[in-house]
């Protein structure tokens, strides 16, 4: 595996640069830059918390720290705002939306190396964001009429009963996002929610507030009003668990840990939530499969991110007829990627976010090897590249008693096995509590689906690591099982933000005896009349 060193991009950054001498060499965001944008965070107790970069280790920031005062605060300013927000043609909230698309495309390289410096990961990973943001914003702009307009429904009495069906904004969403997609995990649970009607306040992770906060001032700039998204920060056993307390519905993306604590506080006030949780993702290369595309794919699967992403592939399910050349390839493959810890364009993987990702990591593969695992790739950290790097590992001979075998790693580990029928890969891919996302690669795309219908995770892509389903914002995304519950994207990740009011209309006659009938013969019209509608088809 190659490396490169950290270069400043962008007109963000200052400092001494010499690479050659010193590849951690720090670097620290313009002042100015940074208070623009804390500035934007619900805080006034005095706190601050500091952020380093994973690229070299170097402060970008004292992020402001707010109280349970500030959260309740901040709900109050967002509920008002939603007030008049919730009276806004539809079209004119999804006009906002498509002036979001354009500014964050063209806002994309400063995104990009926010991004970059928070959470360390390579370039292109951190592109994906801007990208997935604005496939987002463009989709609820297009279809936000289509999902909340009225709907009519079956009347009861065929021609006299009108029944619509209209969606209510729920009020004020509160949002609790992960670190690793700052700014995607950031936005795209909100925007359906905005276009819904409502209002959201965020509580971003600690290590990557400014790519959220960021967020928010582009949707101010986009013609949001400025108190519909409100920025809180602080510890999620404190700021988080007042979100929960005041939200109206509640949307987190994280651990499954910490998604059994956020429902019984949800269920406790009886508001919604929807959960994406963690997975052990797997991914099948059938006997028919593409090997050279499988090994690609499954590099992406792995390691992208470092593989710190919750549909990441950690198990690896191959069959006996292609498995030693699969192997060969997948190796080859991974001990040819670029790591580094830079702001350019060109690496294939920098570091994971913190010291704690790198000992779990660390923790879970030494455990493997002193219980007999092979390493294929990698297999050790790397301090000579910056502070948080481990090379991307492939494990073989993985067995249960292993950590990382049923256990989530979050990190660039995955482990390998060799199938000879495909009934018990399939039943081997559906071991376990998680059910988040899968791939298949086989030539066949329809035998691909079959099996795929046969995996129980919420998505599943074909020739894919996971990019056609994430990518694809018409189609609902999140997990089976201990993976979560709820979906993000497609119709399901706007409704669930609503309430569905009915509203019926009756004409003429009433739903009751009328016309001196007596309780008995209006009984009897009535069976007659239900007989009547299952001869005629209707439902």
């Amino acid at each position: 595996m190659s490396a490169s060193n950290p270069t400043p991009g962008g007109p963000l950054v200052e400092g001494p640069h010499d690479p050659e001498h010193d590849p951690t060499a720090s670097y620290a965001l313009e002042p100015d830059y940074v208070s623009a944008l804390t500035s934007r965070i619900a805080a006034t107790s005095g706190r601050t918390h500091e952020v380093r970069s994973p690229l070299n280790g170097a402060p970008l920031a004292h992020v402001p720290q707010s109280s349970t005062t500030d959260v309740a605060e901040a709900f109050a300013r967002a509920r008002r705002a939603q007030e008049s927000w919730a009276r806004v043609p539809v079209a004119e909230r999804a006009a906002a939306l498509l002036r979001l698309h354009d500014l964050v495309l063209d806002r994309q390289d400063e995104i990009v190396d926010l991004i970059v410096w928070e959470s360390g990961k390579a370039r292109k990973h951190a592109f994906d964001e801007p990208l997935h943001i604005a496939l987002t914003a463009r989709y609820y702009g297009r279809t936000a009429g289509e999902h909340l307009g009225t709907q009519r429904k079956l009347g009861v009495v065929p021609g006299l009963t009108r029944v619509e069906v209209n969606r209510v904004p729920k009020g004020v969403v509160g949002i609790i996002s992960p670190w690793n997609y700052p700014f995607t995990m950031a936005l795209c649970d909100g925007l359906p929610a905005l276009a819904a009607g409502n209002a959201v306040v965020i509580k971003p992770d600690a290590q990557t507030m400014l790519s959220a906060a960021l967020g928010a001032q582009l949707l101010e700039e986009a013609g949001f009003p400025a108190d519909l998204w409100q920025v809180v920060a602080g510890p999620g056993d404190e700021i988080g668990t007042a979100v929960i307390g005041h939200a109206d519905y509640l949307c987190f993306t994280g651990s499954t840990a910490t998604g059994r604590i956020v429902a019984r506080g949800c269920a406790d006030r009886l508001i919604g939530c929807s959960l994406e949780l963690g997975g052990k993702n797997p991914l099948l290369v059938l006997r028919d499969a593409d090997v050279e595309r499988a090994a690609e794919g499954a590099v992406r699967a792995s390691f992208s991110n470092s593989g710190q992403l919750c549909v990441s592939t950690e198990r690896i399910f191959v069959a006996d007829q292609v498995y030693d050349r699969f192997v060969e390839r997948f190796v080859a493959r991974t001990q040819a990627m670029t790591l580094g810890a830079t702001l350019e364009w060109g690496n294939d993987m920098g570091p994971l976010i913190s010291q704690a990702q790198l000992d779990t990591v660390t923790a879970h593969v030494e455990d493997a090897v002193a219980k007999g695992a092979r390493v294929l790739a990698g297999g050790k950290a790397r301090p000579d590249l910056g502070p948080y790097f481990f090379e991307p590992t492939i494990l073989e001979h993985v067995t249960p008693d292993m950590t990382c075998f049923g256990h989530e790693t979050f990190g660039p580990v995955v482990s390998i096995y060799r199938f000879h029928d495909e009934a018990d890969a399939i039943a081997r891919a559906n071991e376990g509590d998680y059910g988040l996302n899968a791939s298949v690669y086989t030539r066949d795309g329809s035998r691909g689906r079959a099996v795929a219908a046969q995996i129980r995770c919420g998505t599943v892509n074909v020739n894919e690591a996971f990019g056609a389903v994430f990518a694809s914002i018409d189609s609902p995304m999140g997990g089976m099982r201990q993976s979560g519950m709820g979906r993000r994207q497609g119709a399901e990740g706007i409704l669930r933000y609503t309430e569905p009011q009915s509203v019926a209309t009756q004409r003429l006659i009433r739903i009751a005896p009328m016309l001196g009938m007596s309780d008995e013969l209006y009984g009897k019209v009535m069976t007659a009349n239900l007989r009547l509608m299952k001869k005629l088809g209707r439902p």
